[in-house]
């Protein structure tokens, strides 16, 4: 029989950073995916740590302040377990604001941080930020978790999961596994077995691209934009490139890259930053945000199902959250007080009208 005192479900950025800190609090934990570690969301994303970006719910910001706060250390216990460090490539982002304000930037302050930008009718605020390369982070996460005692099961589904007594059974498609708790970590595709009835994870689909920066072209921060950015990377392997996206669709699990959408992209980038029209384009792909109807995430015990958790529904924030999401839901199963209040968050919390139609 396998036993954990864990079984996390989806080995994202999300599960694994959870399983990294309940290994670090003296718990078994087994952690299954239904393909392989980190394939999709979280190597799909640009890497913004994007706490302050406008188009956030307000409600997310505690939970989003905690995870920078937490930041350093994530990164620094990550390296001293995979030997991967994670270095920050940006440290500010340009940031289009819907209307000018006391802290817009004006003509000539703009064009001294980035010459090139042609600011058209957008009005910029200058952001302390920062920004990393996902795909790095995911290799330094899945380092440190092999390195560990974690029992990682890639290829395996869970098909369904059943409360007894104080355990839960997990069966799963490599057979039944059993655990005092599990957590529900599969992002987009969070079923409603461990879920209050009313509420539903979705996908939201994001494409985007890569392109080769232009020489003439000094891009050393983010810039964004209410339906678009452009996030450089300054080191590393991926030095000189610059990741623009992305659509938001609701498109199921379709991940299908369109080239007309990629190029509606590539001119939106281009109408800020003209370098970029006939920059090389390098890469395209699409993913699967794990999306609520009021773009919260779900963090907290099943409604319905005893000893059960739900930590998904990061929607474009996973990366940054992880260090909390991990912290305060080992907490939680933990049974110790929570680091901020996470009401906000709950799966049984009471999804307004307006957030649904949101």
């Amino acid at each position: 029989m396998h036993h954990s005192d864990i079984c996390i479900a989806g080995a994202g950025i999300i599960g694994l950073s959870l399983a990294l800190e309940l290994h670090r609090r003296g718990l078994s934990v087994t952690v299954f995916d239904q393909a392989q570690p980190l394939g999709e969301a979280s190597t799909a994303a640009a890497g913004m740590l994007a706490a302050s970006d406008p188009d956030n719910p307000a409600p997310l910001r505690k939970l989003a302040d905690l995870s920078l706060s937490l930041y350093f250390e994530f990164l620094d216990r990550l390296h001293a377990h995979s030997g991967i460090a994670v270095p920050f490539h940006t440290s500010q982002t340009l940031q289009s604001q819907i209307s000018s304000s006391s802290d817009t930037l004006s003509r000539e302050a703009l064009g001294r941080i980035l010459p090139q930008l042609t600011p058209r009718n957008h009005h910029f605020t200058l952001l302390d930020e920062h920004s990393l390369d996902p795909r790095n982070l995911a290799a330094a996460v899945l380092a440190a978790v092999r390195a560990t005692t974690i029992d990682l099961q890639p290829n395996t589904k869970v098909l369904s999961t059943r409360s007894i007594d104080d355990s839960v059974e997990v069966h799963t498609t490599q057979g039944i596994f059993h655990a005092a708790k599990f957590v529900n970590c599969t992002g987009a595709w969070a079923t409603h077995s461990t879920l209050a009835p009313s509420t539903t994870i979705a996908p939201r689909k994001g494409q985007m691209l890569a392109i080769a920066i232009p020489p003439t072209l000094s891009l050393p921060l983010v810039v964004r934009t209410h339906g678009m950015y452009i996030v450089p990377r300054t080191t590393g392997p991926n030095k000189g490139r610059a990741i623009i996206g992305a659509t938001i669709e609701d498109a199921g699990f379709d991940k299908i890259v369109h080239p007309a959408d990629i190029a509606h992209l590539r001119a939106l980038a281009a109408d800020l930053l003209p370098a970029l029209a006939d920059a090389p384009q390098l890469e395209v792909w699409a993913g699967l945000r794990p999306s609520t109807p009021d773009e919260l995430p779900f963090l907290g015990p099943s409604p319905d199902h005893r000893n059960q958790f739900v930590s998904a529904g990061h929607y474009r924030n996973g990366i940054l959250l992880a260090p909390a999401t991990a912290h305060v839901m080992a907490q939680m199963i933990s049974n110790q007080p929570t680091a901020i209040d996470l009401a906000d968050y709950s799966p049984a919390r009471v999804l307004t009208s307006s957030a649904i139609a949101h």
